[in-house]
């Protein structure tokens, strides 16, 4: 794994301190926590836990919207589906 750059870590340390940033991963972990809790996944288990509505896309933080895939399967998914990771303009 390549080291980032200063410039690179800042941009990133910025990001990661939006509001609208840290509601989405909060919302990502507590998906988790509640896949674990129901015995979908563990620890471990290299899987994710992965929004079937995507919660950019108005999808909600309940279990019936999320599944366990493959990180395999689910990395680089956006990369296919572009248009679905593109934020709608309200």
């Amino acid at each position: 794994m390549t080291k980032s750059s200063p410039k690179e870590l800042a941009t990133k340390a910025a990001y990661n301190k939006k509001p609208d940033v840290q509601d989405k991963r909060v919302a990502q972990n507590r998906a988790r926590r509640h896949a674990i809790a129901d015995g979908r996944a563990s620890v471990g288990d290299g899987t994710h836990v992965d929004h079937k509505t995507p919660l950019d896309k108005g999808g909600s933080t309940s279990d019936s919207n999320t599944r366990v895939v493959p990180a395999a399967k689910n990395q680089g998914w956006r990369a296919k589906h572009p248009s679905m990771y593109t934020k709608s303009k309200s």
